[in-house]
């Protein structure tokens, strides 16, 4: 039976997931990365199903007979693209599996941010009732200007959930629509600081790579609109900290909602915990119970196309021949 390396490990519900779901033919074996066990059954192991975890030369050596590395997640940025590209292993990330899961996340955080949520619910638990709504001011999301950066799959389910708040939008990408499919989408095309300058909410969608790092920084947010609110559910790098936290600081913008930071977790001391117009989730966009069944079978999928000699889906841009 062709060896299915499942890592790291999740809790047993997840893991009855796969199993169940598990084609003929496949044996899964549920590992942790860097274990002695993850290397003895690494090599015989035809695929990896799983989160990245560091994934560079070492990998890829324990691994000789591996023919598909399949993510579960839509991030890649711990895989070393250039030892995958040594070792001939092509990476799929998964599809979109989580796109909804992370666009209604998207949008909790414009809502959270906008409606000071955080806030109000620690004044009720303080027994503060009915607080002041002015200062600062609770916000409708109704005629807003969101601004999209990166429209792919995750991109393009905002805007549609971002229509049903009648909000206008906007967005920049590297690959832009026709205009019939912005039409369809509701969305229109503006260049990059066009987008930073006019958006009353900003919300990074992009992969993590040498061209989104630190994509927006001093420049940039000094670019936004004193009201505007920043969004990022994608990665922690795509934003300039230390420029983020004095931008929030002096009220050069108004506020963020952050699913993703720098290093996670952050450190206790972290700068932007002292700041009331920040508000944080824990990287906890993408996992919901529905898209566990997604993830998988996306992935099994995959790996079922590969096993028949037929070229693998989703493989991250960087591999693509």
């Amino acid at each position: 039976m062709a060896k299915i390396l499942f890592a790291p490990k999740q809790p047993d519900a997840v893991v009855d997931i796969a199993r169940s779901m598990t084609p003929p033919g496949f044996e899964l074996i549920v590992v942790d990365p860097g274990t002695p066990e993850f290397y003895k059954e690494a090599t015989d192991a035809e695929y990896y199903l799983g989160l990245a975890r560091q994934m560079g030369g070492e990998f890829f050596r324990s691994a000789p007979k591996l023919k598909l590395v399949q993510l579960l997640s839509a991030g890649y940025d711990r895989v070393d693209v250039e030892a995958a590209r040594k070792a001939k292993v092509p990476v799929a990330n998964n599809g979109g599996a989580n796109a909804i899961a992370v666009s209604e996340h998207a949008i909790l955080l414009m809502l959270a941010v906008l409606k000071r949520l955080v806030s109000f619910h620690n004044d009720v638990v303080a027994g503060k009732w009915r607080p002041s709504i002015a200062d600062p001011p609770v916000y409708e999301m109704s005629g807003r200007t969101l601004g999209i950066v990166g429209l792919g799959n995750i991109g393009k389910k905002v805007a549609r959930r971002a229509a049903a708040f009648d909000m206008r939008v906007q967005y920049y990408d590297i690959a832009r629509l026709s205009e019939d499919q912005e039409d369809a989408l509701g969305v229109r095309f503006v260049l990059f600081t066009e987008l930073l300058r006019t958006s009353d909410i900003v919300s990074l969608h992009v992969p993590l790579d040498d061209t989104t790092r630190n994509l927006i920084g001093a420049r940039e947010l000094a670019m936004m609109k004193k009201s505007a609110v920043i969004i990022n559910t994608c990665r922690g790098p795509v934003i300039d900290e230390s420029a983020l936290y004095k931008a929030l600081k002096d009220r050069q913008i108004a506020a963020a909602g952050l699913d993703v930071m720098v290093e996670e977790p952050p450190s206790p001391n972290h700068p932007l915990f002292t700041l009331p117009n920040v508000t944080l989730t824990p990287h906890s966009a993408g996992p919901t119970w529905e898209n566990w069944t997604a993830r998988f079978r996306n992935g099994f999928d995959n790996i079922e196309r590969v096993a028949a000699g037929r070229a693998p889906k989703w493989v991250i841009p960087e591999l693509q021949p």
